[in-house]
């Protein structure tokens, strides 16, 4: 993104018609030789693993005949940093450039300047900075300057320096502004800057990735692939290219189809390796997470946040919540992670502080201006809302985004919620017996909804087969005693009266005693008047038995109340 990925000026100047990069990796076709006998043919073709050897060899070869050393030597040591620069092995160059310098007689402005770029590479970017001062000036001094602000967080700077990028009329700065868009989740104003350099430079075919990159990142798949096998078409062995079509086809597919793209990439020891064994996980819905990931936290960014998702999914709220708490989001989905994360630790410590934290930033997504009319915006204002407690305006966002999320057990499972909190138990009730994940339907929350909505329905029965079909536990106790309570507000008497008395037995409280006591007189009631709900199927004697069942005083005297007037019951 900061780097001229082509030749150095002495390369430039033997062949002026072999062009430059674009700072992002981006170059002319490579003029066909059938066998490379300079270094300049290897750095024109861009395989600096040909050139690096090249250069080892030849260097071998003159230190037996002459002991070469000086400038010269100093000049072939330049060159393999070079090469193992572009090779993405930073360290190496790093190590190498450093003992060019102390070699050196005098201070060299561009040396600086490389040791600079290798140290940004590395995430050293105090120490490069520090180096800037006596780097030499020139546009790349300039891209390096404006990213090192933006990693630094100094605005101002960052500031002026866009400026300077936005007027400069330079390919390299103007994809070196293109890039910052990127990062900065400015994905239409990148695409723009793209879109503008391709039409004069249509050469520049790596372009299409970066814009397919930014079609990803704003959810747009389809367009996003399209553009995509463009370059494909004339590089289909480009890794970086393969892996982004691996993503496309992860999010319109499944994995499986995903994995099938990259597997056979994945352990050839090629560039980009670790991105492959990064996203082989994600495609396997996390297996070997905790193998792979702990050592990609600081080399891919999206690694802490898979790994937070993986704890999650896995219940370890406590560790998703140590990688998440000293990230500093910028992105929507680093926001909304972040949200989800503190929203999962709040309700399991029952912390109200955790929860406010995790509404503002759900809140700042969903009421972005990028993110209002997206999915993940609205998912999100959703997921305050719910977290605020208006249920209404949950239905609101959740019913605009309903059509995609159809078969989904998850997106089901809280629209049933949020449907049963606002009074809508029939629909609820749909929503919950569609869905079909059993780690869902085994949750104490999901039984609750579940029994509350049955009973609402006028199905009071499949309320009770929820609880007998359920452990007997506290959770199962919490069930019983909304079931035994909802069934007297609905006046379905009887199985309020099956659950009091069974409430009873577990708890022989005077409460529980009133509330058996009142639902039997319920079914009487219903007895009496023939209702349509409230009644047993075996008539009176179903109650007497009850009834019968209680160690209370006052059940022998309502038993015989009832036998006295036993005839106004049949």
């Amino acid at each position: 993104m900061i780097l001229s990925r082509g030749k150095t000026d002495s390369a430039s100047s033997r062949n002026a018609s072999g062009g430059t990069g674009s700072g992002l990796g981006v170059g002319r076709q490579a003029r066909k030789t059938p066998a490379p006998a300079s270094l300049e043919d290897f750095i024109i073709k861009r395989d600096y693993t040909g050139a690096r050897a090249f250069l080892e060899f030849a260097n071998d070869d003159e230190d037996e005949e002459e002991g070469a050393q000086g400038p010269k030597q100093s000049l072939v040591d330049q060159w393999i940093a070079f090469c193992n620069f572009h090779l993405g092995d930073y360290q190496q160059a790093l190590a190498q450039y450093k003992a060019i310098q102390q070699g050196s007689s005098s201070p060299d402005g561009k040396l600086d300047l490389n040791l600079a770029v290798c140290m940004f590479y590395l995430g050293l970017y105090e120490e490069a900075q520090q180096l800037m001062a006596n780097a030499a000036d020139n546009p790349l001094k300039q891209r390096l300057l404006f990213h090192l602000a933006h990693k630094l967080g100094s605005e101002e700077e960052w500031s002026q320096l866009q400026e300077e990028l936005q007027d400069s009329s330079s390919l390299e700065q103007q994809l070196s502004l293109a890039s910052m868009h990127y990062m900065r989740a400015h994905y239409q104003e990148a695409i723009d800057v793209y879109k503008r350099v391709l039409v004069d430079n249509k050469e520049y075919q790596a372009i299409n990735v970066y814009l397919a990159l930014c079609f990803y990142k704003l959810d747009y798949y389809d367009m996003s692939q399209e553009v995509l096998d463009v370059y494909l078409s004339q590089h289909g062995d480009s890794t970086i290219a393969i892996n982004l079509k691996a993503c496309n086809r992860f999010r319109l597919f499944n994995g499986r189809v995903a994995e099938q793209e990259i597997k056979n990439i994945a352990d050839n020891g090629t560039f980009g390796a670790d991105l492959l064994r990064h996203n082989l996980v994600v495609f396997r819905n996390g297996e070997g997470a905790l193998r792979v990931l702990p050592g990609l936290l600081n080399i891919i960014p999206e690694a802490r946040l898979n790994l937070a998702i993986y704890y999650l999914k896995q219940g370890d709220v406590q560790e998703a919540h140590a990688l998440m708490k000293e990230l500093q989001p910028t992105s929507p989905h680093e926001y909304i992670l972040k949200g989800v994360v503190h929203a999962a630790l709040g309700q399991q410590l029952g912390s109200k502080e955790h929860i406010k934290t995790a509404q503002q930033n759900l809140h700042l997504v969903g009421s972005s201006a990028t993110e209002c009319d997206t999915i993940p915006g609205r998912q999100s204002m959703a997921s305050a809302f719910f977290l605020y407690e208006q249920f209404e305006e949950v239905l609101v966002y959740m019913n605009s985004i309903r059509s995609y999320f159809v078969n989904d057990d998850v997106f089901n499972y809280n629209f049933a919620q949020a449907k049963c909190a606002t009074g809508y138990y029939k629909e609820a009730e749909e929503l919950l017996m569609q869905i079909t994940d059993m780690d869902i339907k085994n949750q104490h929350t999901y039984c609750m909804i579940l029994a509350k909505c049955h009973i609402h329905c006028g199905h009071p029965e499949l309320a009770w087969n929820v609880f007998i079909t359920r452990d007997t536990n506290a959770e199962a106790f919490i069930l019983l005693q909304l079931i035994a309570n909802e069934c007297y507000k609905c006046a379905e008497f009887w199985v309020a009266a099956k659950a009091f008395d069974m409430l009873e037995k577990l708890d022989p409280s005077p409460e529980n005693w009133e509330g058996k006591r009142g639902a039997c007189a319920g079914v009487l009631f219903a007895l009496c008047t023939k209702a349509q709900r409230g009644r047993p199927g075996g008539g009176i004697s179903e109650v007497i038995g009850i009834i019968r069942d209680s160690s209370n005083s006052q059940a022998e005297a309502m038993i015989k109340t009832i036998r006295k007037h036993i005839n106004n019951f049949k």
